[in-house]
Order: C-alpha cells, then sequence, then structure tokens
C-alpha cells in the first residue's frame, strides 16, 4: 500500500496543490507554502488560517479512505477519493506530520513516518513526532492561534544529498517556481475578488493566470452553452483571443502561459471552480494541436455531482469527456478552432489593405485545388523595386525568384518543427528589438516607399505593419 500511494504519477506541483485543495475546503483565507534547505533533512509545509480539525477528524483526514468518492461533501470541499492529502505527500517524502487547532484550541498533531510503518508491518499512526519535527512546527504555530500545518521531511530525492550541494539547493528553490506557476493556473479563480485567497510560495505571492485574457477588450466570447448531463448542466464558453498585434509585448508573454501557446489551446476543465485540465482537445477524434488554433480556448465547468462520469482522477489532474457529451464538445470545438483560425488569416489581410495592397507579408502562401504554393511577393517594395532596377537582367533576377519559389524546404521544415513553436526560427536573432541589420532592411524600404511617392510618416507606419516588423521593436525611437 505504502509503495502503490507513493507511486500516483504526483508531481511535486500537482501534489502541493492538492493539498491547498484542503486548505480551500477548510475556508482557508491565506494559504503559505514553505521551503526550506537544510541538506538531508530539508523540508516544505503548507500552512493556513483555515477552521483546523478536533481529534476525531484529525485521525479521520490522516486514515487512508476513511471517506470514499460517494461520501456526502459540502460545496466547497474540492475533495473527491479521501486519499490526496496521504498520496500526495507519500509521493515527495517519508514522514508526514499534520499539526491542526480549531479556533482558540490547542496545536493536535498525528505523524505517518513510513519507514517505521515498513519495519513494523503495521499502519502505526504516531501521536509524537520525532523532536526534530517538533522543533518545526513549534517555529510554524508561534503567534497562531488556528489553522492547519502540512510538513514533509525525508523528502524524496534529498535525503542522501549534503547540506553544502549548492547545486542541488538552487533545484530546490527552482522547484518553488514551478510550483507558484502551477497554482497561479489551477486557483486562478480564487486568486481574484474581493474574497480573494492569498496565497504565497516562500513568501512570494501567487499571481492567477487567466488563459481566456477575460478582462482584453479585444477577447472573443462565443456563445455560451448548458450541456446537460445526468440532471446536471455542463457550462461551455469558448474564447478567441486577440491576435498578437493587439497585445503588447508583456501581455503576449503572459497570455503564453506557462506552457506557450500550442501547448495552451484546446479546453480548459474546472471542477467548483478549481482548474483540472489545461490546454487539451481532450483525445477528440481529429483535434490536434496546430498553430493556427492557438487563439482558441475554451472554458468548461463540471458539476462535482459528475466525476464519475468525467472520471476525475485520484490527482485531480485528467479527465476523460462523457460519450454522451463527444459530440456536441467536438461541434464547440469546430466553432472556436475555425473563429481562431480566421482571426490569424485576416489579420494580415486588414493590415495589407490599410496600406494599400500586398504590402505586409513578402510570401503568398496559397492552397489551390488541394496544392500548397509559396510564391515570392511580386508587390513588396523590395521585391517590387529590385525588378525595375536590375532592368538589365530582369530573366535573371526572375529565374532566382523562381528558383526559391520552387524549393522552399517544406519536407525539412515539417521534421524540424514537430508540432512545437519553441524553436521556430525569429527574425533578426529574436531579441524582439530591431538591431542594426533590421533597421539597415527597413531603411532600404523606406528609400523605395518615399520613391513611390508615399509620407515619411505613412512609410514608416506601412513598415511597422510589415512582417517582420511587426514583431520588433526600436524603430525611428530617436
Amino acid at each position: 500500500m505504502v509503495a502503490s500511494l507513493s507511486s500516483l504519477g504526483y508531481s511535486l506541483p500537482d501534489a502541493l496543490a492538492d493539498l491547498v485543495d484542503n486548505s480551500v475546503s477548510a475556508g482557508a483565507r491565506s494559504v503559505d507554502i514553505e521551503f526550506t534547505w537544510n541538506g538531508p533533512t530539508s523540508w516544505v509545509a503548507v500552512v493556513d488560517d483555515g477552521i483546523g480539525m478536533s481529534e476525531d477528524t484529525l485521525v479521520t483526514a490522516m486514515t487512508v479512505a476513511a471517506r470514499g468518492p460517494a461520501a456526502e461533501r459540502s460545496v466547497t470541499d474540492l475533495g473527491r477519493y479521501g486519499v490526496g492529502l496521504k498520496s500526495a505527500s507519500f509521493s515527495q517524502c517519508r514522514l508526514l506530520t499534520v499539526c491542526t487547532a480549531e479556533s482558540q484550541g490547542v496545536w493536535l498533531t498525528r505523524t505517518w513516518d513510513l519507514d517505521v510503518v515498513e519495519q513494523t508491518g503495521e499502519w502505526r499512526l504516531l501521536h509524537k513526532p520525532p523532536a526534530e519535527t517538533q522543533r518545526v512546527l513549534e517555529q510554524i504555530t508561534d503567534g497562531r492561534s488556528r489553522g492547519t500545518v502540512v510538513l514533509w521531511q525525508r523528502l524524496s530525492g534529498y535525503r542522501n544529498v549534503p547540506l553544502e550541494d549548492q547545486k542541488t539547493q538552487q533545484q530546490f528553490y527552482d522547484e518553488s517556481e514551478k510550483v507558484s506557476a502551477h497554482l497561479g493556473l489551477v486557483f486562478a479563480r480564487f486568486l481574484t475578488g474581493s474574497s480573494a485567497l492569498a496565497l504565497r510560495v516562500v513568501g512570494v505571492p501567487v499571481s492567477p493566470w487567466d488563459p481566456f485574457l477575460s478582462t482584453h477588450p479585444s477577447v472573443r466570447r462565443l456563445p455560451v452553452e448548458q450541456l446537460p448531463l445526468d440532471g446536471h448542466a455542463v457550462t461551455v464558453q469558448p474564447f478567441v483571443l486577440p491576435s498578437l498585434q493587439r497585445l503588447s509585448p508583456s501581455e503576449a508573454i503572459q497570455a503564453g502561459g506557462p506552457k506557450g501557446w500550442l501547448r495552451q489551446q484546446g479546453f480548459y476543465v474546472y471542477r467548483r471552480d478549481r482548474l483540472i485540465l489545461s490546454g487539451s482537445w481532450l483525445g477528440l477524434r481529429g483535434l490536434r494541436r496546430e498553430e493556427r488554433y492557438n487563439l482558441a480556448r475554451v472554458a468548461v465547468d463540471i458539476p462535482a455531482e459528475t466525476d464519475a462520469q468525467w472520471q476525475v482522477d485520484v490527482r485531480k489532474a485528467t479527465v476523460v469527456p462523457p460519450v454522451a457529451l463527444r459530440r456536441h464538445l467536438m461541434r464547440i470545438a469546430a466553432l472556436v478552432r475555425t473563429a481562431a483560425g480566421e482571426t490569424v488569416r485576416t489579420r494580415g489581410q486588414i493590415a495589407a489593405r490599410q496600406h494599400g495592397g500586398s504590402l505586409t507579408f513578402a510570401w503568398n502562401v496559397r492552397r489551390d485545388n488541394g496544392k500548397i504554393s509559396c510564391r515570392v511577393n511580386r508587390n513588396h517594395p523590395l521585391v517590387k523595386a529590385m525588378l525595375q532596377e536590375g532592368a538589365a537582367e530582369p530573366a535573371r533576377i526572375r529565374a532566382l525568384l523562381r528558383l526559391l519559389e520552387e524549393t522552399v524546404p517544406v519536407p525539412a521544415l515539417r521534421v524540424l518543427h514537430e508540432t512545437d513553436t519553441e524553436d521556430d526560427p525569429e527574425p533578426f536573432g529574436g531579441s524582439g528589438v530591431a538591431d542594426e541589420q533590421a533597421n539597415q532592411v527597413a531603411q532600404q524600404m523606406f528609400e523605395v516607399l518615399v520613391s513611390q511617392n508615399r509620407s515619411p510618416e505613412d512609410a514608416r507606419q506601412a513598415i511597422r505593419s510589415t512582417q517582420p516588423f511587426d514583431q520588433l521593436r526600436g524603430f525611428w525611437n530617436s
């Protein structure tokens, strides 16, 4: 049983999210997650100011599966199987201690020492923790009148690490940053509003991450749908995010989220406002991640009473859509993907119309009769000027353009791309700022446009909207 509970596939962020669930269910308004490095005796603790537990409730909480998934729960209870505290903790440590106090009450403590359990072959729930554990608990509870502390010691992967190992120490604290980003996504709805939860990791407030950019004026909300499921309603709200041209650089980075744009598209499944699954097309037939659908995100709120139909797992990290809803979810996915694709496709066309003709793109990519063609845009200012200025040898220039068009390395790009965007080539070094080479190319375009009777300001504005300059900052700032 110990080995099974330790091997349920929890990551550290998932495990700590499970403990924060318990704090939220206990009415906590403040939750602190502490990481303290001390070599082999390093520890992690989750400390809340919730209602605390009586002795009987504490023993029940420490008992494996004392409450099953069918047990009646309050509307604020984020639990399901009754094993979250134990399974999440045993996946990360060998010594688990819970210390709790009701309002103005005494602090009660119970400890699971898995070394003792395995040595004795008995589930011995210890009333008194080791002396070192007691010292840590006294430090944490000093000045607190109520709440609960979940303390992890003998952490997995750190038991034989010397105190002076600085690389492992840095890795230990790097984990706290991953935890903070994950909790900001999972508990985003709890971290906003007038009665927002105060959630901190190593003393730093967790920032909520809104995958739908709900407050941005350019976000599109498609119609909300209520899908019936066994007497309950599943609420589905599709969103189409603004194109990158409508976002500031910081907004674009924020909207990309912890996993990046490609991995954040898809459904976001919530249960009692707690995120269960993010950025997934739920394995629905024919739906896969594609760059043209990066702006498509869909919020799905499932009632806790339908956990069994959604096959919510012990870790509250995966779901399987019910058969009865799959055709509806596929229909909604098709709608939001189409809308997202149109947003990506039309933004360049709009910019081109605003600045006179096919200016925006150096390449024209089309699909005709099922075949994709890539052609250099002959109306691009630099291309057009080159053809005019090279009138003495137009055949050679046109031959070069045709050679480039007919040898676009599509197979190589397909192999290298692997459906990810992290290693995509970025214009002029990828810094996002116009360097000397970018300015030289822009200057040549500027001179060509002015020679075509455009005003200097109109020429500058046209270049700013032209790929790849629409992705760079720092032109003509002086």
